[in-house]
């Protein structure tokens, strides 16, 4: 099976299937000699702030996948405990005001978040 690539500021990468991706939502790969390598990549859509298990969890499944490094998106933002636990360890934290920043600067896309008002972040461990 193939994956759409696409470049993703410098990077290579490649969206998952939706099951069976071992909690990675993509894979991408830095070509730059000794500070590239394997990077995953983790999407939560959520309304509240996300929390230090999902930062754990990624920093656990780089581990699995062999990654030299980490980033987490979100829709929202990020606890000081997460904060606390990605400090010194290759993890990029995204926040959604970073992410429409990014897309205005780089891509010229002028977007915004907006949440269902019915929708329920995933509980821990989904």
């Amino acid at each position: 099976m193939t994956w759409p690539t696409t470049a993703i500021i410098g990077l290579e990468s490649r969206q998952t299937q939706a099951s069976r991706d071992g909690g990675v939502d993509c894979v991408a790969f830095d070509p730059r000699p000794i500070f590239g390598g394997k990077v995953v990549i983790q999407a939560k859509r959520y309304k509240n702030t996300v929390g230090v298990s999902a930062v754990r969890d990624l920093f656990g499944t780089m581990q699995n996948e062999g990654a030299s490094k980490g980033i987490l998106v979100t829709t929202s933002g990020y606890g000081k405990a997460a904060f606390e636990f990605a400090n010194g360890k290759p993890i990029e934290l995204l926040a959604g005001s970073n992410l429409l920043f990014l897309s205005q600067e780089h891509a010229g896309v002028e977007a915004k978040i907006v949440m269902p008002d019915d929708w329920k972040d995933a509980s821990p461990g989904e």
